[in-house]
């Protein structure tokens, strides 16, 4: 009832731990609060909040428009709900190494489990999208080595992202995120990678946790948990996925009003109001006080 009953240090203990298990963890991305609390029901591993989902729900494009404050706030909001793991995407820190170490404990008091920051330059643009630019190997590992310094919590994870193979190839993307390592990184991210085996050269070149970036509509295949985990690739993630699905069905419903009139055709694909009160717990609030909690479902049409 109203915040998961895990504090943060415990909740990236846990994540420390499930990555060192060795087995996949499939992360699909939040975009509110709710979205987070069914990822739980249904059993996933940890959840990931992204800055493309964060700046589409500011009507924006994800091109570094958002601050540090929305993306501390709206992660520290998803986190409250959930006992997983959360992930959040840092984009390039918000600003130079010092707002980098300001970005890492500002999202260490929201509760958040780990952050990934990338290695392009400023404005960022959507890692699956040409015309993409990087910083220099200096300037990108001064942004690691910032965050590490500024972490109070040695659990907090911080993970490296790197762009670089758009833009110079994987024989890049390997060397660069050896050096991340050496920086102080706890996970490598590689974005856009074209097929399993560029996942698999990554995996050889780096002794930490690897990320993959199941993102739809972008510059890798959809490959499927399995594929990822016999490649090694410890985390999974899917970042926009709920999203798009949520906004596609709701198109689809106004498309319906303004066709028909009337949702009457569309409410067998609605969730009832019944499920919506079990993910927010409502039975909870109950026995909390039970002024909160007057009425009765059984004869409720959900």
């Amino acid at each position: 009832m109203l915040h998961s009953k895990l504090t943060a240090s415990a909740k990236r203990r846990a994540f420390r731990e499930k990555l060192a298990s060795g087995e996949l963890l499939r992360v699909p991305g939040a975009f509110n609060p709710l979205s987070a609390a069914l990822i739980q029901d249904k059993g996933f591993e940890g959840v990931y909040i992204s800055g493309a989902v964060l700046a589409a729900d500011l009507g924006l494009p994800d091109i570094g428009l958002t601050t540090l404050t929305e993306v501390a706030g709206r992660g520290g909001q998803i986190a409250r709900v959930t006992d997983l793991p959360t992930l959040i995407d840092a984009d390039t820190g918000f600003g130079e190494p010092m707002n980098v170490a300001r970005t890492v404990q500002m999202l260490e008091d929201a509760g958040i489990s780990g952050m990934h920051l990338e290695d392009q330059v400023n404005p960022k643009r959507c890692g699956h999208l040409d015309g993409k630019a990087v910083v220099d190997e200096a300037t990108a590992l001064k942004r690691i080595k910032a965050a590490v310094e500024a972490r109070r919590d040695p659990d907090f994870l911080i993970m490296a992202r790197t762009d670089i193979r758009g833009v110079e190839g994987l024989e890049a993307a390997k060397d660069r995120a050896k050096k991340l390592v050496d920086a102080g990184a706890d996970a490598i991210f590689p974005e856009a990678m074209a097929d399993l085996a560029e996942f698999e050269a990554i995996r050889a070149a780096v002794d930490v946790p690897i990320l993959a970036n199941m993102t739809e509509f972008g510059k890798s295949d959809l490959f499927t948990t399995q594929q990822l985990a016999d490649v090694g690739v410890n985390i999974v993630i899917f970042p926009v996925s709920l999203l798009r699905l949520a906004m596609g069905a709701a198109e689809r419903g106004l498309e319906t009003i303004l066709a028909e009139g009337s949702l009457e055709s569309r409410v067998p694909e609605m969730q009832t109001r019944a499920r919506l009160y079990e993910l927010v717990d409502y039975a909870a609030y109950s026995e909390f006080d039970a002024g909160v909690f007057t009425f009765d479902l059984k004869n409720n049409r959900s």
